[in-house]
Order: C-alpha cells, then sequence, then structure tokens
C-alpha cells in the first residue's frame, strides 16, 4: 500500500493517524517532492476508476492562473492527456491523499471512512469506531 501525501495537509495526516492506529504498512510518497510522472497518474486514475478532472483541486487558488479549469473536460484521449499533463507539471493540484490498496485498486482518502475502505481492500478487516 503507498499513500501520496502532502504533509503539510491535515487530512493527509490524519488518514497517516488512522493507518498507524490500524498497524498497517504502507509507504509514504511525497509527492510535491517525488512528482508522479505522466504514466504513473494515468496508472492511479485507472486504480481509481476516475476522470483526470475528478482528482483536480480545481477550487485551489493556483488552478485558475495556470488554467487548469479552462481544460475541456471531455472523455478524449486528447482532452485526458491534457489534464494528465497539468497534473504532472503541477502536482498541488493532485487531491489528497491518495492511498493505492494492495488489491490494485486506489481510493481518494478524504475521509476516515475512505481510509478503512482502502485498508479493507488488502485484506484486513477495518475496525468501525463503537
Amino acid at each position: 500500500m503507498e499513500i501520496w501525501i502532502n504533509p503539510a495537509c491535515s487530512t493527509c495526516r490524519g488518514a497517516l493517524a488512522v493507518l498507524d492506529a490500524e498497524g498497517a504498512e504502507y509507504t509514504v510518497r511525497r509527492y510535491l517532492e517525488d512528482v508522479p510522472s505522466e504514466d504513473e497518474i494515468r496508472e492511479v486514475l485507472g486504480r481509481l476508476g476516475l476522470e483526470p478532472w475528478e482528482i483536480a483541486r480545481t477550487a485551489d487558488p493556483s488552478a485558475g492562473e495556470g488554467g487548469l479549469r479552462e481544460l475541456p473536460r471531455e472523455a478524449t484521449d486528447a482532452a485526458r492527456g491534457r489534464w494528465i499533463a497539468h497534473l504532472a507539471a503541477h502536482p498541488a493540484l493532485i487531491q489528497r491523499p491518495i492511498i493505492t490498496a494492495a488489491d490494485g485498486t486506489a481510493v481518494v482518502a478524504r475521509s476516515e471512512e475512505a481510509v478503512r475502505e482502502a485498508l479493507g481492500r488488502t485484506g484486513r478487516a477495518p475496525e468501525l469506531p463503537a
């Protein structure tokens, strides 16, 4: 299991806390320093079952400055390619945290429930709060 994080993000720190509390084995990828390639972003999108605009932080002020908001949201290879190239060039605009699960899927883990869902995909039975 790998988790893409920004250590300055409280949601990422919360996801790490859940993983640690559950004794999960995982690798941390600080994706702002270890920037994913376009191919890696494509792979994660496939694992997520999402389009690139669905993992983009379009509300972020820098999304407007960089032209991300103007990119077409079309289910074509060309449009997807532009989004993916933009996300690879501006990784801060990738939604976080993203957990790649052992079963080959991935989850945008913005809630404790999503983190637990990723844990469940590793063959571990997640414990729910009482």
